[in-house]
């Protein structure tokens, strides 16, 4: 995870959204107001993930693909637990968040930004435009979280998007956080196998 804020050079509506966004950081978390019981709960883009919404202060709204054409893939490793990744991006004070988790034991998909929003997750605002962000429990230098079930929904989930978004399932279109230019991330590191990966990607 990286944080990835907008510019701040973007006019006047992009000073209210940066102010906004700093309102919200100073109010205690556990202050702000729980949904309203029979909201209505958006269904996520991808049918088989559970909606777990980051805080609105940890993304950007946008109408993606009308306002940035979104053309790649960018796969992570948290460095974390899944339920810890998910507290983190619902915390306003982080500045964090991706489009979509993985739980290691069982592929199980949680999403936590619209595919037509921006999440900050590369660290580079160009590629946060342009990218969706998938999130994989584990670390990278403990290769027994990258199970068969993780790589099997993962791969099934960026071949969705690919789908969606019109995106080619190549290597340069489907990338790992440490190919974005600028980042100081490995992830998602040595022990992830980009060849099997990109093979179910294919066959899903």
């Amino acid at each position: 995870m990286q944080r990835a804020q907008p510019p701040t050079s973007t006019g006047r509506a992009g000073r209210r959204l940066l102010l906004r966004g700093a309102a919200l950081a100073a109010v205690p978390y556990a202050l702000l107001p729980e949904p309203r019981a029979g909201a209505h709960i958006p269904a996520p883009d991808h049918p088989t993930a559970e909606w777990q919404p980051a805080n609105a202060s940890n993304f950007t709204t946008a109408r993606r693909p009308v306002d940035h054409r979104v053309d790649l893939v960018v796969v992570h490793v948290t460095q974390t637990g899944y339920r810890s990744t998910l507290s983190v991006f619902r915390n306003p004070r982080k500045k964090v968040s991706a489009h979509y988790v993985v739980r290691s034991s069982d592929g199980h998909v949680a999403q936590c930004v619209r595919e037509s929003d921006i999440a900050w997750h590369a660290g580079d605002w160009d590629h946060n435009t342009r990218s969706i962000g998938i999130e994989h429990e584990g670390w990278v230098d403990r290769p027994a979280y990258f199970t068969d079930v993780l790589y099997a929904r993962s791969a099934a989930l960026t071949a969705a998007i690919c789908a969606r978004h019109g995106i080619p399932r190549d290597r340069r279109h489907i990338i790992g956080h440490y190919e974005v230019p600028g980042t100081d991330h490995t992830d998602p590191g040595p022990h992830w196998d980009w060849e099997r990966y990109l093979a179910l990607v294919e066959a899903a």
